[in-house]
């Protein structure tokens, strides 16, 4: 499968190029910056929130399939989010119906649905593919509203979507949330590639979590479209340290990001 990866200078992207290469899938690299050196594929350099860039890239090559990581990874304003997430994902799925590309894998994120409290979360203890949004910051709403253009887009056009609610990405979990929460490179490959090679999934959502013995989130949703994980953080929990905001982050499924820290105006203003 040719798959045009965006972000793929990114951690998560680097690690999809290698890892979905090695998986027999042809990678074309799209990102804002050039091509690392560490990386040898077809690339392109481009803003995906260009519409004329966008249709440009996909007009240089058929593409079976377009894996969306691309995107600020950290909270901003509400425009610059919306513009990040929400407009780069609206011009990748303009492009996917002009050029009949049926399936796209989206680098969705646990804080779509973050502030949702543990206490509240009904046996076995985790939380559905199936629960309201609840984000906690104006980067969670962009999410939000990147899965209901996906979802718009399955209904109007009869696209493939898949958004993939990440956790913690890392080689390692660093903190004692991050025991439910990681998700190990290698995991993360497999669920891009399940997403990517699931028959006819419409529009779903699956969380982006290894086989964490803590894990706060549903698996099932992956495990239905064939995402099987691996690696399990409990086996690093004897070496990580108990931290001062524990308690504080494990009291709602997003941790820090739900905290006052990250509380601001949705928009910027000049004062009088």
């Amino acid at each position: 499968m040719r798959v045009l990866l965006t972000g793929a200078a990114g951690s998560i992207g680097q690690v999809l190029t290698l890892g979905l290469a090695d998986r027999g899938h042809e990678v074309v690299g799209l990102d804002r910056v050039p091509r690392p050196d560490a990386i040898d594929v077809r690339w392109h350099v481009a803003d995906c929130a260009d519409p004329d860039a966008v249709h440009a890239v996909f007009e240089e090559q058929p593409l079976d399939a377009v894996v969306h990581a691309a995107g600020l990874p950290d909270e901003a304003s509400l425009p610059d989010s919306l513009a990040s997430h929400v407009v780069t994902t609206g011009a990748l799925l303009d492009a996917a119906v002009a050029h009949d590309v049926r399936r796209v894998v989206y680098a969705g994120s646990n804080h779509a649905v973050s502030r949702t409290p543990r206490a509240s979360l009904t046996p076995p203890g985790v939380l559905g593919a199936d629960a309201r949004p609840r984000p906690d910051t104006f980067y969670g709403v962009a999410k939000v509203a990147a899965e209901a253009l996906l979802s718009l887009y399955v209904d109007r056009y009869g696209l493939d979507a898949v958004s993939c609610r990440i956790g913690s990405f890392g080689p390692r979990p660093e903190s004692l949330r991050q025991l439910a929460t990681w998700l190990s490179p290698d995991d993360c490959v497999r669920m891009v590639d399940a997403c990517l090679t699931a028959p006819a999934p419409g529009f779903a959502v699956v969380y982006g979590i290894s086989a964490n013995t803590r894990a706060w989130w549903d698996l099932q949703p992956g495990r239905d479209l064939g995402y099987e994980p691996l690696d399990d953080a409990e086996e690093f929990a004897s070496s990580i340290e108990a931290g001062p905001d524990d308690e504080a982050e494990v009291g709602v499924v997003g941790g820090p990001f739900a905290g006052e820290a990250f509380h601001r105006p949705a928009l910027d203003r000049l004062e009088p």
